[in-house]
């Protein structure tokens, strides 16, 4: 059977979104409080960016996949406006009921699907724009998700990818220190969940570098990728544009 990683461990394939599955669960319910102290607050702010570089317009059609808790679904549903469609997906339905329940209770209702990102189940050529957001790193199969992303948006289209990257080497090893002995601590005392978020900042070293995940990408499919590093490359912003 083909393995894979997760976070440093080896796993068979078909176990890994169910081990995927088990840390959001396990995090749901604090997920956003917990993003806001392990990042300072910046994950709103690189959000914010995601959210003017994407310029979604009234009318608009838009998938956000591995959504989550809605955040920037509720950004593009505010944007592409009464004329427009915004979908919210995830595989994780802890973490899409968590999203739906909170842009209820703002008055807000956005199509939700709780689906695989690997298996969308969208008809091809169908929306103006893609995003996933702190997402990727958990796909098992990163180059079959790009293409079905591709595969759904109408030419021209374009698909922003927001994930942790490769740090400038200055910040490499504060970087790690932070990862590997601040950030479970603090899901230890806030999440009571150490071993999730030590999971997460070892996924985050197994995820592609700018360059590698540019690569991916144009092979999926999108014909032009533009890379945007926020934060001194923790974070990355790939742009793609279906041929």
């Amino acid at each position: 059977m083909a393995q894979t990683h997760f976070g440093y461990q080896t796993v068979d394939e078909t176990d890994k979104a169910r081990h995927v599955r088990g840390v959001f669960d396990s995090v749901a319910t604090r997920y956003d409080l917990m993003n806001d102290v392990l990042s300072l607050g910046m994950h709103r702010v690189w959000k914010a960016y995601t959210v003017a570089v994407a310029a979604v317009q009234p009318g608009m059609t838009v998938l956000d996949i591995a959504g989550g808790t809605g955040d920037l679904a509720r950004a593009f549903a505010a944007r592409a406006g009464a004329l427009g469609q915004v979908v919210l997906t995830d595989i994780n339905e802890s973490m899409l009921r968590v999203g739906r329940d909170r842009l209820l209770d703002e008055g807000q209702v956005i199509d939700t699907a709780a689906c695989d990102a690997e298996h969308l189940p969208f008809a091809g050529d169908t929306f103006d724009l893609a995003s996933v957001a702190f997402g990727l790193r958990n796909m098992t199969h990163k180059e079959a998700a790009l293409a079905e992303m591709c595969r759904v948006l109408r030419p021209g289209g374009r698909l922003l990818v927001l994930e942790f990257s490769k740090p400038a080497a200055p910040l490499q090893k504060p970087y790690d220190w932070y990862s590997f002995t601040l950030m479970p601590l603090l899901g230890k005392l806030i999440a009571k969940d150490a071993d999730s978020y030590r999971y997460l900042a070892e996924s985050i070293r197994m995820h592609p570098d700018q360059a590698t995940l540019k690569a991916m990408m144009q092979a999926s499919g999108f014909g032009h990728v533009d890379v945007h590093n926020l934060a001194g490359g923790i974070v990355a912003l790939h742009v793609g544009i279906k041929c």
